[in-house]
């Protein structure tokens, strides 16, 4: 066994968490889920907040069954953290939290969000600083609403970690901001890689509270106060997990593929030595947000199977295992397509209270009749997010000049055969969905090439390109 490398991922998502085994031996990669978990932001008053406490608790238990599964007399070698971008924990000097962990989902950042848009000189700026829209959940704006209506937090908190900086810090003893989760927080020069001091001071936020930016597959130190992970390093991967889910992508070396990380949300994207900025990038809000190593990653949110999940909750239907899952498609897809899709762009479904009542709101709106049955809405939802994707693909090729080849996708939705198939339709190109778990494989690949058990990402992408699943869908008219 001496030859093989085991590293851990703990790979948090906003609806759900996991902790991966992962084994690197004769240049492939297996991966063992030994823990999974359920996660969601809980409502108090008039504010959403993150449970850090039930997430830690969970790492934990998945970091001891990662042990427990190893070979015996194995060690594991190295672990890292991935979790959703932009939200972030302010602590003291000792690393104790000083305040609660909103969710990025409250709305307490709307008026800055209107104040932003509305002073365009200032929206402007700020783009050409960080390359990043204004966008509700944006770091900048949810630290600009905690200074200004609890300005005693300067006295308080010393650091600004975000969500993977934080676990980093629990399971290291040390305090560092990766640039991946950086560079989604709206902070981040976007010529450099490091904060923008503009940008600090235009939304009126410490610059101390932030250190310079590590690239990912900086080794911090060896796992502390947590005996049974004793010898392993704890490695600052991209902490980000779209960054890790585009990392995991066995991607053409020629540069024409788009990416899709699709999931709650659809990141469409690409990989870039240079950001894409202007007016017209400005326009389309496209986010700079970073590559491992510094690189860039232009890409839109479009909203995705967000959409889905919160019209499910007004299904008592709705599917509770894959099999029923696979049954809803299959149905959806024998229906005929939508005469009209939605404007999947609509400010509306960023969280309303009912998805189903928001969608219909739209469609009467429009004077479309809404779908009959749940069936009906499934089919609505992956059409127009196919539509959603092939949009996105080609205003980054109006701007950029650049020519897409292929649509790679990766995520929960590319299990969804009729969203890739929509893809591929409102696209003209080949949709590639992989069979991959993109942002733990991310995370692992980072860990693996920081042990050098592996040289670099391209080596690590040819090696799993050639063991990976993968369907391909051709377009249809």
């Amino acid at each position: 066994m001496s030859s093989s490398v085991f590293s851990a991922a703990i790979d948090l998502g906003a609806t759900s968490g996991r902790i991966i085994l992962g084994t690197w031996a004769n240049h492939r990669l297996t991966l063992n889920e030994v823990h999974r978990f359920p996660n969601t932001f809980r409502t108090l008053g008039a504010h959403d907040y993150w449970d850090l406490g039930t997430l830690w608790h969970e790492a934990q238990t998945g970091l001891r069954k990662a042990v427990a599964a190893l070979p015996r007399g194995a060690k594991l070698a190295s672990v890292g953290v991935d979790t959703w971008g932009v939200d972030y924990a302010l602590v003291n000097d000792a690393g104790r939290l000083v305040f609660p962990v909103h969710a990025y989902r409250d709305a307490r950042t709307q008026a800055g969000l209107r104040r932003l848009g509305n002073t365009r000189a200032a929206l402007e700026r700020v783009y050409a600083a960080t390359g990043i829209p204004n966008v509700f959940y944006n770091t900048s704006l949810q630290l600009e609403e905690v200074v200004a209506h609890c300005p005693a937090i300067e006295d308080l908190a010393t650091r600004c970690l975000f969500l993977p900086d934080y676990f980093n810090f629990l399971l290291s003893g040390r305090m560092e901001n990766e640039l991946t989760i950086s560079s989604t927080s709206q902070l981040i020069d976007v010529h450099s890689t490091n904060w923008s001091r503009a940008t600090l001071d235009h939304f009126r936020l410490p610059p101390q509270w932030f250190s310079k930016p590590v690239l990912a597959g900086t080794k911090l130190s060896r796992v502390k106060n947590f005996p049974e992970l004793a010898g392993a390093q704890v490695i600052a991967v991209p902490g980000h997990d779209t960054a890790c889910a585009y990392d995991a992508m066995p991607a053409s070396p020629d540069g024409t593929d788009l990416y899709i990380s699709s999931g709650t949300w659809s990141l469409v994207g690409f990989e870039s030595d240079t950001p894409v900025l202007g007016p017209a990038a400005l326009a389309a809000r496209v986010s700079n947000e970073r590559i491992g190593d510094g690189r860039y990653r232009p890409l839109t949110n479009v909203i995705g199977l967000w959409l889905l999940e919160g019209t499910l909750k007004d299904f008592a239907s709705r599917p509770t295992s894959d099999k029923e899952w696979a049954t809803l498609i299959a149905t959806a897809e024998k229906l005929s397509a939508p005469t009209a899709l939605l404007d999947v762009a609509d400010p509306a479904f960023a969280n309303p209270p009912s998805m189903r009542a928001a969608i219909d709101s739209q469609l009467k709106r429009r004077k479309i009749p809404a779908p009959k049955n749940l069936t009906g809405y499934t089919r609505l939802i992956c059409d127009s997010l196919g539509r959603g994707h092939a949009d996105a693909m080609r205003a980054f090729e109006k701007m950029t000049g650049k020519i897409f080849r292929r649509i790679l996708i990766v995520g929960g939705g590319s299990k969804n055969r009729l969203l890739c198939q929509a893809t591929a339709n409102a696209a003209g190109l080949p949709v590639v969905s992989f069979s991959l778990e993109g942002t733990a494989v991310g995370n692992l690949a980072s860990q693996l090439i920081a042990l050098r058990a592996v040289k670099d990402l391209a080596t690590f992408r040819r090696h799993l390109g050639a063991e990976l699943k993968q369907t391909v869908y051709a377009p249809r008219s």
